[in-house]
């Protein structure tokens, strides 16, 4: 199934820049949760779609996408990104940001390494595919994790007459 979004470059510039925005510092460990956070979340609220095209692994600290990862592990790295996500895309990782961002990063690895996917992956081997299909189902059920419909909420339209 195709992302919704080019590559996962976007989604960390949007957080690293949301980050920046309110002037805190986004460590790299806190980048790499709620990637994953978003990645799972989504594809619960939008039925199996990926946001983005990424692979997350289990590494001991928590799940990490290596890409991302290595190419942020020198600070921000020189990418071309897009400046404009879709609207849809871009209101989701705010209610992401919006639920998630004021979290520590520990507070977030442990939210995380508690859930069923990253488990089932970690006992495969360290630094295992954690599969989407896995994510899905984990926050989903909301084991670890606040509902769906704690994170996303739902855009209500008003008319001029109320």
């Amino acid at each position: 199934m195709p992302a919704d979004v080019d590559n996962a470059f976007d989604i960390a510039f949007w957080f690293a820049d949301m980050a920046l925005q309110e002037n805190e510092y986004l460590q790299p460990q806190k980048l790499q949760r709620l990637m994953f956070i978003a990645q799972a979340y989504y594809c619960v609220a939008y039925n199996g779609r990926k946001l983005m095209p990424a692979v997350f692994i289990a590494d001991e600290l928590g799940p990490i996408e290596p890409n991302v990862y290595t190419a942020f592990s020198k600070g921000r790295p020189d990418v071309d990104a897009r400046l404009f996500l879709p609207h849809e895309v871009e209101s989701f990782l705010t209610g992401i940001w919006r639920r998630f961002g004021h979290y520590t990063t520990d507070r977030l690895s442990k939210m995380v390494r508690e859930t069923t996917a990253y488990k089932q992956a970690f006992k495969r081997g360290n630094r295992a595919e954690i599969l989407l299909d896995e994510m899905q189902l984990s926050f989903a059920r909301a084991e670890q994790t606040p509902g769906v419909n704690q994170v996303v909420k739902p855009k209500i339209m008003r008319t001029q007459a109320g």
